[in-house]
């Protein structure tokens, strides 16, 4: 296969992660997910636990209220008094995601990989999605002993913070069609049918 780059972004239960495993496995390239954040961490020499506390999971309602960090591509230098901000710590995140694009075949999951990627002409941008009583059932699969009202406030929390990460250093939104070029409703494909269909819109690049 020719040098492609996939990035995948989901909502909260739609399977959106088994699908970029399975086209993984489909096309025998790697897909890069919190690995991102230990390699971030080695260049940057800033510990990866920073990382993860700055991550797409983390500080959703700060990200809400405060003012966007739109990221412009400067990383800051060690002696800076804001070396270990979010921002800075996005940055040195969107580096690697650049970086892997440009060396390698690869799958990049999250972490606004469609948007740091939006102008590399050989990146398919996919997003996966599903209706929420769908995702409810996948969510509840393995969240054994949680309330039917404790799983959608869950799966509605998790979809408020990718949002926030998002527009907060992309200053768009995440769901917006414009930032992909597939969006798939992986309640009527599956997963297999996802991955497949990624393929065949591979075949055309």
């Amino acid at each position: 296969m020719e040098h492609k780059v996939i990035t995948i972004a989901r909502e909260t239960g739609s399977g959106g992660y088994h699908v970029a495993q399975k086209l993984s496995k489909l096309l025998v390239i790697p897909c890069y997910d919190r690995e991102l954040l230990r390699r971030a961490s080695d260049v940057s020499g800033i510990h990866e636990r920073l990382f993860g506390l700055a991550d797409e999971r983390s500080g959703w309602k700060e990200m809400i209220t405060s003012a966007k960090k739109v990221y412009n591509g400067e990383i800051l230098p060690a002696d800076s008094d804001d070396y270990i901000s979010t921002s800075n710590l996005f940055s040195f995140q969107a580096k690697i995601i650049k970086d892997l694009a440009k060396e390698e075949s690869c799958i990049i999951l999250g972490r606004c990989g469609n948007y740091l990627l939006k102008d590399q002409p050989d990146v398919v941008r996919v997003f996966i999605h599903a209706p929420l009583e769908v995702r409810y059932k996948n969510v509840a699969s393995y969240s054994e002993g949680k309330s039917e009202s404790e799983i959608l406030r869950e799966i509605r929390k998790e979809d408020k913070r990718r949002s926030a990460y998002y527009h907060y250093y992309t200053g768009e939104e995440w769901r917006d069609v414009s930032g992909y070029d597939l969006c798939l409703d992986s309640s009527k494909l599956g997963e297999d049918g996802c991955a497949e269909k990624i393929c065949r819109l591979l075949e055309l690049f």
